[in-house]
């Protein structure tokens, strides 16, 4: 990577960056990592390549006015969403069916019965076609990553899918409800995003909108560290992910968390001028910035936490497992040193299997693996899933012990 595209940490923090949202004129660094992967779901055919894989670095920085976080040292020339890019996690039933109450929600909430649907970011098409479906609703997905030669995707009449970016060229389809899940995280601009739908949707004024993110109350009041990743370079509470739409001409109807807390949904219209946030603005703005600089002091602790474990676990020569390919197990192996003494790293999804770690190189492999492994220690990167995973590995022969990380 050359040093015209990406500088370093240090000479991020010299820098005044302003806030992406509410245009703050400068923003308080409080978290600095380096050379982490730039892509978590884009995977790789050989441990040689999988080594070699392009890093970048993270400067995480608060904004005191409306509680935005972003990563000030974003580079987005970097990212490629490609077809090879994987995040899908309908192979876990525990995800399918939270995804399936989400859809059974949309449709209630909106009326979804015969209406037409856009989905912003619609990876491999899986939400999509639940939300059609369940309302026999008519679909176009857009997402440059969409791959219409998958093994087992479910092709429908009523669906179309286009490997592009929504834009204003777009603007002649039909839609009554805008559906954008884990995308808005990945933009460095989400006002200039979210302007630009509503401009694009601008003669549609009975079109609903729906976005889901990840849950920034979550991750720094949980310490989920795991989740601090290159791709996401916008971090949302209720209280920026509020200010975000409302400066944008959207009236906001709801606003919740779901999954366990781990992702926040807003529900919105649109409107002709600006309205109030539905939070208390500068109340959820102290608790995002106490909770911040908290996590940033205990951050160390917990990778220290972890690499003593490792170091432990080598010495008994336990054999250990990661589960969990997607960001959260790509961030533990790049972030905590002894991560050589794991090997492979288990994941539901097919299209993950045989594939390479980025940065470490790890082989990831199918939970059936195990059954000849027989690992004493299953790292488990989302406690969501540790009922799911107990179950599947109950047969084991050595009776794994199952850690959250």
């Amino acid at each position: 990577m050359s040093t015209q595209r990406m500088e370093s940490a240090n000479s991020m923090a010299t820098k005044r960056h302003p806030c992406p949202v509410c245009g703050h004129k400068e923003m308080s660094l409080f978290l600095e990592l380096q050379k982490l992967p730039v892509h978590c779901n884009l995977l790789w055919p050989s441990q040689e390549k999988a080594l070699d894989a392009p890093t970048g670095d993270i400067c995480l920085s608060l904004c005191p006015t409306c509680g935005m976080i972003s990563n000030v040292a974003f580079d987005p020339t970097l990212m490629e969403y490609a077809e090879t890019y994987e995040t899908s996690l309908h192979f876990s039933p525990h995800f399918q069916d939270y995804a399936e109450w989400l859809a059974k929600r949309l449709q209630e909430r909106f009326n979804l019965n015969d209406k037409s649907i856009i989905e912003i970011g619609c990876g491999k098409g899986e939400f999509l076609s639940i939300l059609c479906r369940e309302g026999r609703n008519r679909g176009i997905g857009f997402d440059p990553s969409y791959d219409g030669n998958r093994e087992g995707q479910e092709i429908t009449s009523h669906i179309t899918y286009i490997q592009d970016y929504y834009t204003e060229k777009y603007a002649t389809k039909e839609v009554d409800l805008i559906c954008c899940r884990q995308v808005l995280e990945h933009v460095d601009t989400p006002k200039n995003f979210l302007s630009n739908i509503r401009r694009t949707i601008n003669d549609q004024g009975n079109t609903a909108v729906f976005f889901e993110v990840p849950n920034a109350l979550y991750t720094f009041r949980d310490m989920g560290i795991w989740d601090i990743i290159y791709e996401h370079c916008s971090y949302f509470a209720a209280c920026s992910l509020a200010r975000a739409f409302t400066e944008t001409n959207y009236q906001i109807l709801d606003q919740y968390e779901s999954f366990g807390g781990q992702f926040l949904c807003l529900e919105a219209t649109l409107t002709d001028k600006p309205a109030s946030s539905i939070t208390d603005q500068l109340e959820q703005t102290k608790k995002v910035a106490d909770l911040a600089f908290n996590f940033a002091k205990k951050y160390r602790e917990k990778v220290g936490y972890w690499e003593q474990k490792l170091v432990e676990w080598a010495e008994q020569r336990k054999r250990i497992v990661i589960w969990g390919a997607g960001s959260k197990g790509v961030t533990f192996l790049n972030t905590v040193k002894g991560g050589e003494h794991i090997e492979y790293v288990v994941d539901v999804n097919p299209h993950k299997h045989g594939m390479f770690v980025s940065g470490r190189g790890q082989h990831i492999v199918p939970p059936k693996f195990l059954d000849d492994y027989q690992p004493h220690i299953i790292i488990v990167m989302n406690p969501n899933y540790l009922d799911e995973i107990g179950a599947m590995v109950r047969h084991l022969k050595d009776r794994p012990e199952i850690v959250s990380a």
